[in-house]
């Protein structure tokens, strides 16, 4: 019987990338792996496009991805029979988004968004330099924030975006003010556009993510993998399914995972 075509779904901070340097090194056996195998990893993260296409840079990878939670597609040129780049939208704009949480700060929301801060506050809090910093600020459909008030006032403010048809979604490290859309959302569009690419040929989806943001996009693969973490016990695995959790955290969970998955399917 002909092995099943591949596709691997992936988060990226805390996930592939580690959650203290956004390193990718321990990682490295399992990519070159997948890179061999010509099977597609698709990066599907909080992070911005510029921020993506800086580490696809870094793997050499030609894959489609997926920005800020699922804010949109991003299909390279050459791909699915496009000669040019395409951009998929998914929910409300980033306008829209900062307008709404304007209106909640007047209200007296306490928070610190991206919008709020500079590219160099934003990097002593997040751990980045100032160009990388200014890439997480380029954003398309999302605002990562720090919550400064209290969770009581955390929950109304939950409610209040809730009444606007929006949605906070808790990250690795930033809460995160969107749209109706989740990470899910871009993962099954291309699971399709891959199921017609490889017409006949059996297909089988890894999602590997570490925190409640991955749990939609997990679920809308045939395997779920959990990768170690700090909020990776609150994500819950399908019984259904043939679902792995992880027991190094980060990219050394997620070389063991993928390999030990590559194996399983014969490459």
């Amino acid at each position: 019987m002909n092995k099943p075509r591949l596709v691997v779904i992936s988060d990226l901070d805390g996930t592939l990338l580690n959650h203290d340097n956004y390193r990718w090194d321990a990682a490295r056996s399992a990519l070159e792996r997948l890179e061999a195998a010509e099977i597609p990893l698709v990066l599907n993260s909080s992070k911005t496009a510029p921020e993506i296409r800086a580490v696809r840079a870094e793997l050499g990878n030609q894959a489609p991805f997926i920005v800020e939670n699922g804010a949109a597609v991003v299909i390279p040129a050459d791909t699915f029979g496009n000669p040019e780049e395409d951009v998929v939208n998914f929910g409300a704009s980033r306008a829209r988004v900062l307008e709404v949480l304007g209106t909640l700060r007047e209200d007296g929301a306490q928070f610190r968004g991206f919008n709020d801060l500079s590219a160099e506050a934003l990097g002593d809090i997040a751990g980045l330099d100032v160009a990388s910093a200014e890439r997480a600020k380029d954003r398309l459909g999302t605002e990562p924030l720090l919550w400064d008030g209290t969770d009581a006032e955390l929950e109304e403010f939950r409610t209040a975006l809730r009444a606007e048809n929006l949605r906070l979604v808790q990250g690795g490290r930033f809460f995160h003010a969107m749209g109706i859309f989740d990470k899910a959302d871009g993962a099954r569009f291309l699971l399709e556009k891959y199921r017609e690419q490889y017409g006949d040929q059996p297909m089988v989806a890894i999602a590997l993510g570490d925190s409640p943001n991955d749990q939609h996009m997990l679920e809308s693969a045939d395997i779920p993998v959990v990768i170690r973490g700090v909020h990776s016990d609150e994500v819950q695995l399908p019984s259904s399914r043939h679902a792995m959790r992880s027991i190094k955290p980060g990219p050394e969970g997620w070389n063991e995972c993928v390999l030990n998955l590559l194996f399983e399917y014969g490459y």
